[in-house]
Parts: structure tokens; C-alpha cells; sequence
């Protein structure tokens, strides 16, 4: 071997003795770090324990810190809604154009105040009911009209309530009434009532309730108190069925009773008279709608004997055609 080749050797020892030196040191100064992932068929199967051997303190690999829990939060640095408004923020007054609430151009004249929605009045008038009727032996014109006028809680309440045949007023009633809100959907109503057409005319004191019972059905109960100790008693209910949300049929039923007879108008104490109806109605909008529709109505008790001594029929079924319409 030549001298040069002597001379290469042994610089590549020492080198390799160097680069051995300081991975032994740099091993014991930092701890060891994890080496590659073992393949797929070492993970198969589980680890082979190794035999314990002696560690060495001087070349024993560090064991990794744990995590450091996490700070708990101060909340004494937090600040609620509220202080001073960042700089970009935008001034809600910008968009007014300048007005404010009550003054200039939005200004309330003396003695005026803004409203809230159920403090205002408002008015309405519903007929229920215009239609001709053609009964079995005669034929009438019908009405069924009831009117408000008040806020949400109180109101003036007018019901009317007649037919007329044969050019004359067969019979007509008509209340005025303070309507007062107990419940939502429930009115209680005191006022008076006017019995006019055949016979005398009467008056009561009238106090009833009106509403929206569970399941939509509109009651309509009232009792009033007479002269000589007259004390009728009326109950209406209807039920709107939507066929659909413009065809719609109304079944309705009314009962009277009387707690003392009034010969002279025809009417006997105790139940007086059912009257049954079914009316299908078109509404072109919801303010009006033209209806046709069948009514039956049955005298029953002393007002039945007091009808079959007049001549007059005591139970017809009538054919009706009308217009129901409000605004």
C-alpha cells in the first residue's frame, strides 16, 4: 500500500471517530429522539419486552415534559356592553336627517301624545245575513247586521236582528250594548234590547257574552230581564268550515226561551224556538261573499199551542239566497 493511500485512511479514522464523539454527546445532552415509524408488519404484531438493563444517569434520555395546563381565564379583564363606542363606529342620529322625536317636523300638536295600538279607536260593520227566504207558504226578506265602534277593550255595540213578509215587519230585534274584553276572544256586552213588529213592542235589559269558543266555534249567548217579570233567554252559535280558502260552509243553530208566556206576541214560557240553518258561501274577498244555503225552524211547548190557535205553521223549511258582506 502506497503512502498516499496510508494517509487517506487515516484521515477518514478520525473523522469518523469525530462525527462518533459528538453523536455520543450531543445523545447525552438532549435525550434520545424517537426514531422512524415501525413498518406495517412490525405493527402487526405486539412489541417483544425488552430485557431491563442498566441505565446509565449520565447518558438516560430525558423523559418529555407534560403540558402545561391551561391559565384559567381572568374575568376581571372582560367588559360588559357598554363604554366608550370604537372609533368607526356610525352615529344612529346620521340617518334621521336631523329630525328628532317631537320636534319640527315630527312634532305633536298641544295636548297630543303618541298611541299605542290598543289605545286607538276603531269601527267596523258586519252583515252577517241579507237574504231572501222562501219558505212553504210565504216568502220574506231577512237581515242579520251587527256594528262597533271602540277600542280593543271597550266598545258600542249594535246588533239588529229582523224579517219582513208580506210588506210588513214580522219581527225585529234590536240591542245596544257597552261590549267590554275579559279574555282574549271574549267580550261580555250590558245594554238594552227593543222587541218591535207583530203585537206590542217590548224592552229588556240585556246582558250577555259574546266570542270565540275552543275549535272556532262564535257564540252568542245574552239574558235579559223584561217588564211584568219577562225573561227570555238566547244562545248562537255558527262554525265556519273551509272547504276550501275561498268556499266555505256555515252550519248555525239559535234557541230562545222564555221564563214567563207573552200571549200577545205569540210566545210561550219555557223553550220557544230552534231555528237550524246551513249556508254555503263564495268568498270573492273576504268583505264580501254571496251565499245560498236551507233553514229549518220548530215553535215548540206553549208557543206551539199558541201557533197551531192562530193558524200559523209550527216547523217550515226554507230555501234562503243572500250576501254576506262587512267593512
Amino acid at each position: 500500500m502506497t503512502s498516499k493511500s496510508t494517509k487517506l485512511l487515516a484521515t477518514a479514522a478520525a473523522l469518523l471517530g469525530f462525527l462518533g464523539s459528538a453523536l455520543a454527546q450531543g445523545s447525552a445532552e438532549h435525550g434520545a429522539h424517537p426514531g422512524p415509524a415501525p413498518a406495517a408488519s412490525e405493527r402487526a404484531s405486539p412489541p417483544m419486552e425488552a430485557a431491563p438493563t442498566a441505565v446509565d444517569p449520565a447518558t438516560a434520555a430525558t423523559p418529555p415534559a407534560t403540558p402545561a395546563e391551561p391559565a384559567e381565564m381572568d374575568h376581571g379583564d372582560m367588559q360588559m356592553q357598554g363604554g366608550s363606542p370604537p372609533p368607526d363606529a356610525r352615529d344612529p342620529h346620521v340617518y334621521s336627517g336631523g329630525y328628532v322625536r317631537g320636534e319640527g317636523k315630527y312634532s305633536l300638536e298641544p295636548g297630543l301624545r303618541l298611541r299605542l295600538g290598543d289605545e286607538h279607536r276603531y269601527n267596523a260593520l258586519i252583515v252577517n245575513k241579507l237574504e231572501r227566504v222562501y219558505g212553504e207558504d210565504e216568502n220574506a226578506t231577512a237581515y242579520e247586521a251587527q256594528a262597533w265602534f271602540g277600542t280593543t277593550y271597550n266598545r258600542l255595540v249594535l246588533k239588529a236582528e229582523g224579517e219582513r213578509a208580506r210588506g210588513e215587519l214580522e219581527h225585529a230585534r234590536t240591542e245596544l250594548l257597552w261590549g267590554h274584553a275579559i279574555a282574549a276572544y271574549w267580550d261580555t256586552q250590558l245594554g238594552l234590547r227593543y222587541d218591535s213588529g207583530a203585537g206590542p213592542n217590548r224592552e229588556w235589559l240585556a246582558i250577555g257574552i259574546q266570542g270565540l269558543a275552543p275549535y272556532w266555534f262564535e257564540l252568542d249567548a245574552a239574558f235579559y230581564v223584561g217588564s211584568s217579570g219577562r225573561t227570555p233567554v238566547r244562545l248562537e252559535a255558527e262554525y265556519e268550515l273551509l272547504l276550501t280558502q275561498r268556499l266555505i260552509l256555515q252550519p248555525g243553530l239559535e234557541v230562545n226561551a222564555y221564563g214567563k208566556s207573552d200571549r200577545e206576541r205569540g210566545i210561550g214560557s219555557g223553550l220557544s224556538d230552534v231555528t237550524a240553518g246551513l249556508r254555503l258561501r263564495y268568498e270573492f274577498t273576504r268583505q264580501l261573499a254571496p251565499y245560498v244555503g236551507v233553514e229549518w225552524t220548530r215553535k215548540y211547548g206553549e208557543t206551539e199551542d199558541l201557533a197551531r190557535e192562530a193558524g200559523q205553521r209550527i216547523d217550515d223549511t226554507r230555501v234562503v239566497a243572500g250576501v254576506r258582506f262587512w267593512f
